[in-house]
């Protein structure tokens, strides 16, 4: 049998300094601390909730990294975006970012105004992409390569009623990140989405509440997803094992993509067609 050639030995490492936007809560924060919890110093963005990015602040703190906490809105774009420039700056370079920061809504498209439109797709969409050029350019600087995660949704490949604004912009998340996978690879910089299902979170509503007692029939497995489920998954994409990876969605979801004709086939009321 013949053995295995070893890895080339200047394969990406785990990155030293994320930004994790919209940090104060939910997915971002357990992404925060779950990363923190791998050595990687954090920056932490947040748009309303200041206390809660100080709380994530001191939670990553707690596993001895350094920590910097800045305001970001991205309904005030391209402005705000300049808060990716001083977190790079506060923790002396950037090796990684996660575009987690989002909004949603949810009503029918014809019920939907243009200023909710193009607000949602401004922070969901437009505020990744100037979020993702203003970190890339300073993992170019560096050197070292680097890692972009964008927090998209299984709504990036599913369509559901009442989430035409959302689903829109998830889904052009989705083909951004293909076409910066393409773009950054001669910089060493690997770009990827991960796409959650429906999480316990407080965009959900369903803010301190066990996934596991949050009960989905049409969820294969079950439940709810908590938002460490999904923070394992972009921390898996911060080390050298993902190297080799890039331009993929990776679905967090319990299964609930592959319920499509299972779901359709079952259905015994209408009621699916209102949000």
């Amino acid at each position: 049998m013949t053995t295995p050639a070893p890895l080339p030995q200047d394969l990406p490492g785990r990155p030293r300094r994320a930004i994790v936007t919209g940090a104060d809560s939910g997915i971002g924060r357990a992404t925060a601390v779950a990363l923190a919890g791998g050595g990687v110093d954090v920056g932490i963005t947040y748009h309303r909730d200041a206390e809660g990015a100080e709380q994530t602040a001191r939670e990553a703190s707690e596993q001895g990294v350094a920590t910097a906490v800045e305001r970001m809105d991205l309904a005030d774009l391209p402005t705000a975006t300049a808060a990716i420039d001083t977190l790079a700056e506060k923790l002396g370079g950037l090796d990684m970012l996660v575009n987690n920061a989002g909004t949603i809504t949810s009503e029918r498209a014809l019920d939907t105004d243009f200023d909710t439109w193009r607000h949602v797709l401004g922070v969901d969409l437009d505020g990744s992409f100037l979020c993702t050029q203003r970190a890339a350019r300073h993992m170019i600087d560096g050197g070292n390569g680097g890692r972009i995660v964008n927090i998209t949704s299984v709504h990036e490949h599913q369509p559901r009623v009442g989430f035409a604004a959302y689903s829109a912009a998830k889904a052009g998340l989705g083909a951004l990140t293909k076409v910066l996978a393409l773009e950054l690879a001669e910089y060493g910089i690997t770009v990827n989405s991960v796409a959650p299902g429906e999480i316990s979170t407080p965009m959900t509503g369903q803010d301190d509440v066990d996934p596991r007692e949050q009960e989905r029939p049409g969820v294969p497995l079950g439940r709810t997803g908590d938002a460490n489920e999904v923070a394992s998954a972009v921390s898996f994409l911060a080390t050298p094992a993902a190297a080799y990876i890039t331009g993929t969605s990776l679905p967090v979801d319990g299964g609930v993509m592959l319920m499509g004709v299972e779901a359709g086939l079952r259905l015994g009321e209408h009621d699916w067609r209102r949000p």
